[in-house]
């Protein structure tokens, strides 16, 4: 068995050039969002979030992307969790697309603000039940006693909702991270990767070419 220093393979890709990109990174990232999809990655809508705390301290977890469009990128999440927290004393955010089996990667930096309570409403109206149900009773990021605890608190929700409407909590919704840099890395053969950074002008967006 190889030891993780010895780990590595080479990048085969056709590449990534300059002449290919479009004026609009949002139009590089829907194509490449839809690739990933019809390569069968798993969880292609995954993404790192991470934050940062008083201290300095950064943090990162795994969440899905649920929309983007030319405002922005739209995760949704407890607002009393540990990003939500530390969102409110930071906004500053970046977000990252590990889509490592076709030898892509796209970071994300930009600031996150809250959407509306409509839009956090219909996207909770259109989650399975149990998962409504879970995102009500679990308070995300504070400590439990045990797992025994966290489900006997979803089976009496349950018990106490059945046949009704689940209404959302004043405590979930969704964040827009509203992008002002974009980076597309395409893995190429030596480690000699193309990298192509988008970063948000007065009236359109900057691109420049990366070293590896």
């Amino acid at each position: 068995m190889p030891t993780i220093d010895q780990i590595r393979r080479d990048y085969q890709s056709a590449g990534l050039n300059r002449e290919d990109l479009p004026n609009d990174p949002l139009e590089l990232f829907g194509l490449w969002m839809e690739q990933a999809i019809a390569a069968g990655l798993s969880d292609p809508t995954a993404m790192t979030v991470a934050t940062v705390d008083d201290l300095g301290q950064p943090s990162q977890r795994m969440v899905l992307l649920k929309q983007f469009d030319s405002e922005g990128f739209v995760f949704y999440t407890n607002y009393e969790s540990r990003k939500s927290k530390e969102l409110a004393n930071n906004p500053k955010v970046s977000l990252h697309f590990p889509w490592h089996s076709v030898d892509r990667q796209v970071t994300i930096r930009g600031t996150a603000t809250k959407v509306s309570t409509a839009q956090s409403l219909k996207y909770f109206l259109s989650r399975p039940r149990d998962s409504q149900i879970a995102a009500s009773v679990s308070a995300q990021s504070s400590r439990i006693n045990s797992r025994q605890f966290l489900m006997k608190q979803f089976d009496s929700m349950k018990h106490k909702l059945e046949n009704k409407e689940i209404p959302l909590p004043d405590f979930w919704g969704g964040f827009r991270v509203v992008p002002k840099e974009i980076e597309f890395w395409q893995g190429r053969v030596n480690r000699l990767h193309d990298r192509f950074q988008f970063v948000r002008g007065i009236d359109q967006w900057d691109i420049s070419r990366l070293s590896p």
